[in-house]
C-alpha cells in the first residue's frame, strides 16, 4: 500500500474586492475497493468545509457562500490517502450515473473527422485491446508540450496542432473512444511523480467502461493505467464539467488565480530521513 500526504492550495485574489461569492467545491476523494481515505480536510479562508451531498458519480460535494466584500478566498485541501495497486480498474464504486450518460458529445469532446480516423484506425479483438492501442495512439499524435494549449482547448484542435497537455490527451482519448460506441469520462486528480519531480499541478486521465471489468482508467501522458501514485477525485463529461472548484462573484473585479500541488509519499520522507 502507498501512502501518498496531499496539500492542494488554490487563492483567489479579487482587485477591487468583489461582493456575494459561492463556490462549488469536489475537493473531497472517494474511497474505493483501492483507495482508502486516511484523514482529509478542506478549508475556504482558514474555516472548515464538509461534503453536503454525494452527486450520482459518488463524488462528495460542498457548497461555500460569503456575503460580503471578498478581496481573497484561500481553500485548501490537504490530508493523507492511502492507494493500492490496481491496474486502473475501479472497484467500490457505489455510483448512479447510467454509463450511457458518458457518451454524450460537449465542446471539448466532439470527434472531428481527424478524430474519427483516428479512432477508426485502431484494431483490437476486445475492447480492452482496443483501449489501450487507442491510449498509445493519441500519446503518438499529440506530443506532450507544456503550455501548449488551454482550458478551452477542444479534442480535435489539439489532435491539430499535435501538441497538447495530460487534459488534450485526455480529451482526444475521450472523443475517440465515445465515437468507436465506448462509454468514457474525464478524471481530475492528483499524480504522485516522484521525489524529485516537481509536479505544480492537479493531473487528469480518462476512464472508459469495458465489459466484465467496469471502470477503467487510461493515463495517456504517462503511458500508463492509473497506479498507486494517482488518487482519483472527480470525474465528469471533460475537463469543464469535473472541475475540482467552479464559483461565481458579484462585481466587476479582476480575478487572480494561484494555485500549487504538495504530494510526497511516507515511503520517500523515511528515505529523507534516513539520509539527513
Amino acid at each position: 500500500m502507498t501512502r501518498l500526504i496531499v496539500r492542494h492550495q488554490t487563492i483567489y485574489t479579487y482587485v477591487p474586492p468583489g461582493g456575494r461569492a459561492a463556490m462549488r467545491l469536489r475537493l473531497f476523494p472517494t474511497s474505493y475497493a483501492t483507495q482508502e481515505i486516511g484523514t482529509w480536510q478542506v478549508t475556504v479562508n482558514e474555516t472548515a468545509i464538509e461534503p453536503s451531498y454525494r452527486n450520482a458519480c459518488a463524488i462528495p460535494e460542498a457548497l461555500w457562500a460569503h456575503d460580503g466584500p471578498t478581496n481573497e478566498v484561500s481553500i485548501i485541501a490537504t490530508g493523507v490517502i492511502n492507494r493500492e495497486e490496481d491496474a486502473g480498474v475501479i472497484k467500490g464504486l457505489k455510483e448512479r450515473m447510467p454509463r450511457g450518460v458518458f457518451l454524450r458529445r460537449t465542446p471539448l469532446t466532439t470527434a472531428d473527422s481527424a478524430v474519427e480516423a483516428l479512432a477508426d484506425d485502431i484494431k483490437g479483438d476486445t475492447v480492452l485491446e482496443t483501449l489501450h492501442a487507442l491510449s498509445a495512439a493519441v500519446r503518438e499524435a499529440v506530443a506532450y508540450t507544456s503550455k501548449s494549449t488551454s482550458m478551452a482547448t477542444s479534442a480535435a484542435e489539439a489532435l491539430a496542432q499535435g501538441t497538447g497537455v495530460c487534459q488534450d490527451h485526455a480529451h482526444v482519448f475521450i472523443a475517440a473512444a465515445r465515437h468507436l460506441g465506448i462509454p468514457s469520462r474525464y478524471i481530475a486528480g492528483y499524480y504522485y511523480a516522484g521525489q524529485d519531480e516537481d509536479l505544480s499541478e492537479t493531473h487528469g486521465w480518462a476512464e472508459s467502461f469495458v465489459p466484465d471489468l467496469g471502470w477503467v482508467g487510461f493515463d495517456i501522458s504517462n503511458e500508463t493505467c492509473p497506479t498507486a501514485a494517482h488518487i482519483r477525485l472527480v470525474c465528469g463529461l471533460d475537463a469543464d464539467d469535473a472541475a475540482p472548484i467552479k464559483g461565481l462573484i458579484n462585481g466587476q473585479s479582476n480575478e487572480t488565480l494561484k494555485a500549487s500541488v504538495a504530494i510526497t509519499s511516507s515511503s520517500s520522507q523515511s528515505q529523507q530521513q534516513q539520509q539527513q
